[in-house]
């Protein structure tokens, strides 16, 4: 170290902050060959390029590296920045019976698969990847009175996404906030109220200088573009007439996804009935398709070579492909093709070579040729599937809501490898810390 001109020699103590500074800078670093996964789905739409991830998991004989107790209830996979995993959760208070009856009756849809709460807190919380210690809980929100929900959804079920220095977290209308990931400290809040009607759970997507978020409700539905660092709103898209005579039929909680090409860069996501495409710098549309009449969409589109295949949403999702070559309304000579077999609701799809897989919410896997939507094969696991499938080692990951996870191998015939058996209820898709899996159930965190 220089001052004026002159060598300063550090005394021990001073020698030992400073080697302890540049250990923890290197300890925070990902391990060599290891990709950040920072944000749902890591990043690249679910394909893992560490090597050596387990095939087998959860018996007698392979035990977890460790498991920690998550506080709350939370369905947002994790996300890994250095040598910490940051989630979401919700710590809610009940009502009584009676309260919650009468809350309940008093919404269009009524009762059904819904449930009330007298409050909530929303917090983002820190664990050491290393040890599974529980470091950090920042609370981010408090909402009395929230919202009724879906009984299968939580508070937390937007994965949370990061730049590297700062957290950002989702929590559909309840809120969404930024915090810097040293200090802890909260940098901005802002909330878009939309009536979700069954709670949140499209994640935001960070790109260049900007958080975007899909905000479709029964009453709202648009883009909206914010400012990373301040939280000001850059550019706000509404999205097409969605001819519906149910309100509750407007709504979508998909993921968008950005595609860079050589000519320009895509914003695409899915609203009830129209899947878009956006310029990012400014949410003017690229182009834009009718896919279908179904609503509450929730799977994330994937894309490759020049087409973009989205699922329809309820009652009857279709999967279809649509070219991302395309200018103004798309949807008579845009649209490819379309399949109707075992289409998710909810788990995104996976491509992988010249095939796409599904995986329904009636325990089915289809293997689809992407040009054509022809089936290779379809197999009948067997449970519910929620959690969006990752490929690792050349190996297909499939894992039900009761935390079960089948491994295929990628091809155009069924090939099953392992089936792990790790009993939890888990909507949360798989993440990669070095080389393992981490897998959230309810209410554990398992690294495996």
């Amino acid at each position: 170290m220089r001052s004026n001109g002159t060598v300063r020699r550090l005394c021990p103590i001073q020698r030992l902050l400073v080697a302890s500074v540049l250990l923890a800078g290197w300890l925070a670093r990902p391990a060599p060959g290891a990709e950040p996964w920072w944000q749902f789905r890591g990043p690249h739409a679910g394909h893992v390029q560490q090597r050596d991830l387990p095939l087998r998991w959860g018996g007698f004989f392979d035990p977890p590296l460790w498991q920690v107790t998550i506080p709350g209830k939370g369905w947002s996979s994790p996300i890994v920045v250095g040598d910490r995993i940051w989630l979401t959760t919700a710590e809610h208070t009940a009502l009584d019976q009676a309260r919650a009856g009468e809350r309940l009756s008093e919404l269009p849809l009524g009762a059904r698969d819904l449930v009330a709460h007298a409050s909530v807190r929303l917090l983002a919380v820190e664990v050491d990847a290393q040890s599974g210690s529980l470091m950090r809980q920042i609370e981010l929100f408090e909402c009395p009175q929230p919202p009724p929900i879906h009984s299968m959804n939580s508070y937390a079920s937007p994965t949370p996404t990061s730049d590297g220095q700062r957290l950002y977290c989702h929590f559909g209308a309840l809120g969404t906030a930024a915090l810097e990931l040293a200090s802890g400290e909260v940098l901005w809040k802002r909330q878009f109220l939309v009536d979700e009607l069954t709670g949140g759970a499209a994640s935001p997507v960070l790109y260049g200088d900007c958080l975007y978020l899909a905000c479709d409700g029964a009453d709202e539905q648009y883009v909206v573009a914010v400012d990373k660092l301040t939280g000001q709103t850059r550019w706000r898209a509404d999205r097409p007439v969605i001819s519906a005579v149910d309100a509750s039929w407007r709504r979508a909680f998909s993921t968008p996804i950005v595609l860079e090409g050589a000519d320009r860069c895509q914003l695409i996501s899915m609203s009830a009935q129209w899947l878009m495409s956006y310029n990012p710098l400014d949410g003017k549309p690229w182009w834009q398709a009718k896919v279908g009449e179904g609503y509450s969409a929730v799977p994330t589109p994937v894309a490759a070579e020049g087409l973009v295949f989205v699922c329809t949403g309820f009652p009857r999702p279709e999967l279809v492909a649509v070219t991302t070559t395309g200018s103004g309304d798309v949807t008579r000579d845009g649209i490819r093709w379309r399949y109707s077999r075992q289409v998710p609701e909810i788990a995104s799809p996976i491509i992988v070579g010249q095939e796409i897989y599904l995986a329904s919410s009636q325990g089915v896997i289809s293997c689809l040729d992407m040009h054509t939507g022809q089936a290779h094969w379809q197999h009948r696991v067997g449970g519910k599937f929620a959690a969006s499938p990752v490929l690792a080692d050349g190996r297909l990951y499939f894992t039900t809501t009761a935390g079960e996870t089948t491994v295929v191998a990628p091809g155009r015939e069924y090939v099953e490898l392992q089936q792990n058996q790790l009993y939890g209820e888990s909507y949360a898709s798989l993440a990669v810390f070095e080389n393992s899996f981490l897998l959230r159930t309810n209410p554990l965190l398992f690294r495996f």
